[in-house]
């Protein structure tokens, strides 16, 4: 079966190609997900028990024996408001901080993007996971996998309200960084083969770090096909970009050529600071 494949063409007229995740692998993600998410649940369930048994047997004895059941009760008012973050900020809470996936789209490699191919926001991953009660209507996903089916781009109402999309991480064309980045080279970082592109922008905002990544990146690119090599300077460039904000001609804009124009005024900056 072939791949159904994403391709988004990008402000600076790059285009992006993304390898749409399969149903299959979607629900076993997400259920590996809500499986974690029952193991919490069970855990936070019993504390809540032994916890409000423990109030109880102390307020009876401290205060007396009406009070007793109030404070246990506390405990389980605070049980539901817990559950109810878990149900929902679970979602929120790992596609946020772990750039659209969860444990289980980690184990099944697969991410959430927002519909222009940047990482997913906050609110995008609040839009799409609060519509996933919807989703489950009237149980086990069903109208989430109807609208996965009948979407052209396999998308459930959560993803079509926040404009998101599910792909596949793609590991054998986009190496990690450390799979790149691991050997030591001769350094090529400053050879020039993009096309220029000039840029106005604060260079001093990046921080050594940034810069060693960039270095990485330059120096062993020559090791990566082309599509692969693309969407990796463009995922180094992205955060980059919108630390810096800088001014510069969309049209001839090249993601590749941007590093090597930003290492090259940094190299010159740290120079001349020395």
């Amino acid at each position: 079966m072939a791949e159904e494949i994403l391709t988004i063409e990008t402000p600076e007229h790059v285009q992006l190609q993304f390898s749409l995740a399969t149903i299959g692998n979607r629900f076993l993600a997400c259920a590996l997900d809500h499986v974690i998410q029952f193991i919490a649940l069970t855990l936070i369930s019993v504390i809540a028990y032994n916890l409000s048994e423990g109030m109880r047997t102390l307020a009876r004895a401290t205060i007396g024996e009406g009070e007793g059941v109030g404070a246990g009760m506390w405990v389980y008012a605070i049980l539901i408001v817990v559950i109810f973050l878990i149900f929902f900020g679970y979602f929120v809470f790992f596609e946020t901080i772990w750039s659209g996936q969860t444990p289980g789209k980690r184990l099944l490699k697969l991410r959430v993007i927002l519909g222009d191919g940047r990482p997913i926001t906050f609110f995008a991953a609040l839009t799409r996971n609060l519509i996933r009660i919807a989703d489950f209507i009237p149980g086990l996903y069903s109208v989430g996998i109807i609208s996965v089916f009948a979407s052209e781009r396999a998308q459930r109402l959560g993803d079509y309200v926040a404009n998101t999309f599910v792909v596949k991480e793609r590991a054998a064309e986009a190496p990690t960084f450390d799979e790149v980045f691991k050997s030591e080279v001769i350094d090529t970082a400053m050879h020039r083969i993009a096309p220029p592109v000039d840029f106005l922008g604060d260079v001093r905002l990046i921080t050594p770090d940034e810069i060693l990544t960039v270095e990485s990146f330059l120096r062993r690119r020559y090791a990566i096909p082309e599509h692969p090599r693309k969407w990796l300077a463009w995922r180094i460039s992205l955060p980059l970009l919108e630390k810096m904000r800088p001014f510069y001609d969309s049209s001839t804009f090249n993601y590749e050529g941007f590093l090597e124009e930003l290492l090259a005024r940094y190299r010159i900056q740290v120079k001349y600071r020395e």
